[in-house]
């Protein structure tokens, strides 16, 4: 794996700390989510990452599906805070059953 530039590097914090955050408030209030995991080309941030709320099982993905507009602005949110501008925040967090070696 390709070492990552400081600039890179500070990228994967900001994304490591919002994806953690978002993860506890996920578990706390969405019934069935197993974890959060993210994937990111750092040389195309922020355009690349996808943000994956994963689950347990196809019942609770189901149960959860209203809820994904309110996550995806919820992580939007989160990094204009950290001062980084998703243009489309729909195309950044999904939910899945996949894992993150799926």
């Amino acid at each position: 794996m390709k070492k990552l530039s400081k600039v890179q590097q500070k990228q994967q914090d900001l994304v490591l700390k919002t994806a953690d955050m978002l993860e506890e408030q996920a578990r706390t209030e969405i019934p069935g989510m197993l974890q959060c995991w993210f994937d990111v080309e750092y040389h195309l941030f922020p355009g690349s990452l996808l943000l994956c709320f994963q689950f347990e099982n196809k019942q609770a993905l189901e149960a959860a599906e209203p809820d994904l507009l309110k996550w995806q602005k919820r992580l939007s949110a989160a990094m204009m805070k950290k001062g980084v501008i998703l243009k489309n925040m729909r195309k950044h967090l999904v939910f899945t059953m996949k894992g993150p070696e799926d």
